[in-house]
């Protein structure tokens, strides 16, 4: 680049997750390993680098090693290159942040790393078990921090003057802690306290005492990154039994924090993937196989969600203890809380709090694996707010806000290229929640100084997130659910199709395009729009809304559609009243607030309740169908009839074979476990036959999976195996849950693909 004598000069802009992760010292000691005067700061867009040498060079070593040897918790998107007049520098500095115009990614929060936990256990370390400590590799990030460029003044940490210990530590270039805008101690930083809930009297002992407590059956509202965990011991079933009676959770499955590794093992079956999901640096709850039960902990399931300590904090309470719950501390339907005046006293015995703000709540991430792979049913805590790169074939310069359906919900901003996607809000239908939906679309407004252009919402014209998008004024793009579901995972595996992909939707519910409540759904889907080729056949949802909480109706609705009203009258329906029995024939009969739906959901609904899985009704989303996937016997491979009207448009799907089956083997006393197998086996096989049907008639050979049904794990298994034995191309998402979480990322692609091929003058206007 040039003579040697002569200083040869670049400037970097390096665009990514590279504020608050230790970017700028690793780039202090890069520069000096190599000789470089110049400068490094964080700028509105990234980090600014500027290199000089008066060494011939050509500066490709250094930028293979910024790519190679970045700190754990970066993350590169773009590098730019630009050759600059040369200053003549005579060393290598950290600048002061420079303010401006925002768009710079910042790293989730992120659990305690190696290095920091081995101080906090050494006795001569002056941070000995002190319940904040962190540095530029761990600790909390996208929950305390206000505004960007990440510095102190920008966090809740803001209040907290550092001591002369902790400012030397942070002006170092050559410290771990250089620059760590969380840096605390036990003389300048964030202290805990324990609280009597009733009173507030302030209790002494601090963690200790908080451990004992628990061991003799109190309840503890633990304050964590994102807000209180309820903490309890599993091992003392009058305390679990409080505690879901606090919670209105009656069997739903209660979340489980271990000391250690070898106790997951204790209670737990974990294959080599679920182990490295369950200690990544993200700390996810990890759903895995019973091997030893827990009373009252997941009751009707096989499977125990565990997670590890990820704050100092949990590491210290669990010292004296082996396991504890840690469920949300959240009413019923309510956001998990975030402060003592949110009412946290209410629903416990102590308070073990600390006087760090949390800025933004979030709750914890909950995934399981399947074929080696992440399969999200909650994205939040560790992965928010990691960005997603759109297609470069998408990007435009419009700013767009996406808002997600209703029910877990999430809302996504778009700008320069990427998505941010929130963390889990929630349903909406629930004041608190819808609060904290608009609390987040300031957040990441703010954050990322977003002022968008356009708004996206489902197609539902009641939902809260289509009024609010109404209200906005800006021009609104409606987007059909499942067509949503279909195209999250497009956008995030980067994947424009030259062709339509077959899009296969099963879940609960989502508004039709008829007005209908569509949930069975085979959609040949491109970006810009959708060809229904097939659903499930039309069944009645007696009592509408009702009938997603009692799956008898369901079963009775499979039942009537099968047999017309001379259905077989089965013992399972002996708990209900005959008045009530007929008065729901004549619902369905009379067509009397009995709408119509495809929903793969009530499918479920209707045969976990005929096989006597199913309670009346069910206390949470998908209780039905879960119960069903835990019995099913995963070898076997039989499965049932199905049939397909051709001569229909779309095509549809009846299982009126399958529910005589299934009739068929209740009279055999077929076990449940085989007729749960047979049954997901016979999913799996219409989706083999309409992926096989679309290749041929469309020559299209990719299969998306998505819809909140794919989070079964043997309905997921079995259908992807099938479909790549006859060598198709499946996708799914991974990074996402393919429940609604993902409605809203889903919407952004459509608007993006949308507003591409109309650009022109005043298409906005």
């Amino acid at each position: 680049m040039s003579n040697s004598g002569s200083p040869s000069s670049i400037t970097l802009i390096v665009f990514g997750v590279v504020q608050g992760v230790g970017f700028r010292p690793f780039v202090y000691r890069l520069a000096h390993e190599f000789g470089y005067k110049g400068w490094v700061k964080n700028i509105g867009f990234g980090v600014e680098i500027h290199l000089e040498s008066c060494q011939k060079t050509d500066f490709e070593a250094f930028l293979q090693a910024l790519k190679e040897k970045k700190p754990p918790l970066a993350r590169i998107e773009k590098i730019t290159i630009e050759h600059t007049p040369a200053r003549h520098l005579k060393g290598f500095s950290i600048k002061k942040s420079r303010a401006g115009k925002s768009f710079v990614f910042i790293s989730p929060d992120i659990s305690v790393c190696e290095e920091c936990f081995k101080e906090m256990y050494s006795p001569s370390d002056r941070r000995f078990l002190y319940p904040f400590i962190n540095c530029t590799n761990c600790g909390p990030r996208y929950t305390i921090v206000k505004s960007l460029p990440y510095d102190r003044e920008q966090t809740t940490m803001a209040k907290f003057k550092m001591c002369p210990n902790c400012r030397q530590e942070y002006s170092d270039p050559l410290n771990r802690r250089y620059h760590a805008q969380p840096i605390a101690c036990p003389v300048c930083g964030p202290q805990v306290k324990l609280l009597e809930a009733t009173t507030g009297r302030e209790l002494e002992g601090g963690v200790k005492t908080a451990a004992s407590f628990i061991k003799k059956g109190k309840i503890i509202a633990v304050k964590g990154l994102g807000g209180f965990h309820l903490v309890c011991s599993p091992f003392n079933f009058r305390a679990v039994a409080r505690l879901r009676k606090i919670k209105k959770r009656k069997t739903k499955p209660l979340a489980l924090m271990a000391k250690n590794f070898s106790i997951v093992k204790k209670y737990a079956y974990l294959s080599l993937e679920e182990k490295k999901q369950l200690t990544s640096g993200q700390r996810p709850i990890v759903l895995l196989r019973k091997k030893e039960d827990i009373k009252g902990i997941a009751p009707y399931l096989n499977e125990l969600g565990f997670m590890l300590p990820y704050t100092p904090l949990h590491y210290l309470l669990l010292n004296d203890l082996e396991l504890i719950v840690a469920t949300s501390s959240n009413q019923k339907d309510a956001p998990l809380m975030k402060d003592e005046s949110e009412g946290v006293g209410q629903i416990c015995d102590y308070i073990f709090t600390h006087d760090r703000p949390i800025q933004m709540r979030a709750d914890d991430s909950v995934l399981k694996v399947v074929n080696k792979q992440p399969l999200f049913l909650r994205r939040a805590r560790g992965y928010v707010p990691y960005p997603q790169k759109v297609p470069s074939s998408l990007a435009i310069s419009n700013q767009i806000i996406a808002l997600g359906a209703e029910l877990k919900d999430t809302i996504s901003i778009y700008k320069n290229g990427y998505v941010v996607t929130s963390q889990f809000l929630g349903d909406l239908d629930e004041y608190l929640n819808y609060k904290y939906f608009q609390e987040t679309i300031d957040h990441l407004s703010r954050l990322f100084e977003v002022k968008p252009q356009i708004v996206v919402s489902d197609l539902h014209p009641d939902f809260q997130t289509t009024r609010f998008a109404q209200k906005t004024g800006l021009p609104h793009f409606q987007v059909q659910h499942h067509f949503a579901h279909v195209l999250a995972p497009l956008l995030e595996h980067n994947i424009v199709p030259e062709k339509k992909v077959l899009g296969v939707a099963l879940d609960g519910y989502g508004y039709g395009d008829d007005g209908q409540a569509w949930g069975g759904e085979f959609l040949l889907a491109d970006y810009l729009s959708y060809q229904r080729l097939a659903h499930f056949k039309y069944v009645t949802l007696p009592g509408g809304d009702l009938a997603s909480k009692q799956p008898w109706r369901m079963a009775l609705s499979y039942l009537i559609d099968t047999f017309g009203l001379d259905y077989p009258h089965l013992q399972i329906f002996r708990d209900i009243k005959k008045e009530k029995l007929k008065s729901l024939e004549l619902m369905i009969a009379n067509n009397i607030n009995s709408p119509l739906t495809s929903s793969c959901g009530r499918l479920f609904d209707a045969v976990s309740f005929l096989v006597g899985l199913s309670p009346l009704e069910v206390e949470f989303e998908a209780e039905a169908p879960m119960r069903l996937e835990a019995v099913a016997e995963e070898n076997l491979n039989r499965y049932y009839e199905f049939s397909i009207d051709s001569s229909a448009s779309p095509l549809q799907i009846s299982f009126q074979p399958m529910i005589k089956e299934i009739l068929e083997d209740l009279k055999l006393n077929v076990p449940p476990s085989q007729i749960s197998a047979k049954f997901h086996n016979t999913l799996a096989q219409v989706t083999a036959s309409l992926a096989e049907f679309a290749k041929k008639k469309y020559e299209t050979d990719i299969v998306v999976l998505t819809g909140g049904v794919f989070l079964n794990k043997v309905l997921l298994k079995k259908t992807t195996n099938l479909l790549e034995k006859k060598n198709l191309i499946v996708i799914r998402p991974l990074n996402y849950p393919p429940n609604d979480e993902s409605i809203s990322l889903g919407q952004i692609a459509h608007a993006l693909y949308k507003l591409k091929i109309n650009r022109g003058p005043g298409f906005l206007n």
